[in-house]
């Protein structure tokens, strides 16, 4: 069975216990990792306690933040964040910390720039990754990047091929297949991209984000992230993938209004009817 979990919750309280229960009586068997201070481990304690009581998984913690801009100063503060942030998943059980690269534009968190894609930018991914675990040194935790269109990893082969150049056990794949959807070639075949991704990206994926896409008819090549079933994104293939897992990878929803997020699990829960397949 598939674990999903999200945002939108009903939720009149920060407490770790009343927040588990509203993920299950949502819907949901993971979880994006509450808020929590690094130092305060009383709370950790009771995340951890309290969402494994509940049997709901905690998915992520998101770091967000640009670890390549060239503001020396700005870098070392988003990696000490980076670290911190690892350090709190690894400490609440959480399956990953995940972040974007980032990128070489200055004052932004991953805009386009031409620099975000060269070799410059491959051996400052892996510098930069290693560096955050190696300082954090996680036991439980894995580093993750998103994929994303205008920075690495923007393909499974270079996903691949950071995780061989990282080497460390503690850096792992994180997968959004829309994030990998750039050309019509790819849009009206999305199946067959997620299964690469899972064929060559399995055995390290720690945890999937869930969203969908839609290419528009323009003279230029206009593409659009939309809500999960108006878009082209291969379901079915997806979440046949994530169950033929031999662990349970988490499907989290993103990017929605707080009503939306009823509405895209309900028609998950259909096409997972549809394909013969259950959530937990």
């Amino acid at each position: 069975m598939i674990r999903l979990g999200g945002h939108g919750l009903p939720v009149g309280s920060d407490d770790p216990e009343a927040f588990a229960r509203a993920h299950r009586d949502f819907g949901y068997s993971a979880a994006y990792c509450p808020p929590c201070d690094l130092f305060d481990t009383d709370r950790q304690l009771a995340i951890e306690k309290s969402f494994a009581q509940a049997d709901v998984m905690i998915a992520e913690v998101g770091i967000w933040c640009n670890l390549l801009t060239p503001e020396d100063d700005v870098r070392r503060a988003n990696i000490d964040r980076a670290c911190n942030l690892l350090a709190l998943a690894d400490a609440v059980g959480a399956k990953c910390a995940v972040n974007y690269i980032g990128s070489f534009a200055a004052g932004t968190d991953y805009a386009p720039h031409p620099k975000n894609l060269s070799a410059d930018a491959f051996d400052a991914t892996v510098a930069t990754a290693r560096d955050i675990i190696d300082r954090v040194k996680p036991t439980r935790a894995r580093f993750a990047l998103e994929m994303m269109q205008y920075a690495l990893p923007d393909s499974v082969d270079a996903y691949l091929d950071l995780i061989r150049a990282i080497d460390r056990p503690a850096f792992a794949a994180h997968l959004d297949p829309v994030n990998l959807v750039m050309t019509p070639r790819t849009y009206f075949d999305t199946g067959r991209l997620i299964r690469e991704c899972f064929e060559k990206l399995g055995p390290h994926i720690v945890s999937c984000h869930a969203k969908d896409i839609k290419l528009h008819h323009q003279a230029a090549l206009h593409l659009d992230e939309v809500m999960i079933g108006e878009g082209n994104l291969d379901y079915p293939t997806y979440l046949r993938c994530l169950d033929a897992m031999p662990f349970e990878v988490p499907l989290m929803l993103e990017h929605l209004d707080g009503p939306d997020y009823a509405t895209a699990r309900d028609r998950l829960f259909g096409i997972a009817a549809g394909a013969g397949l259950r959530f937990r």
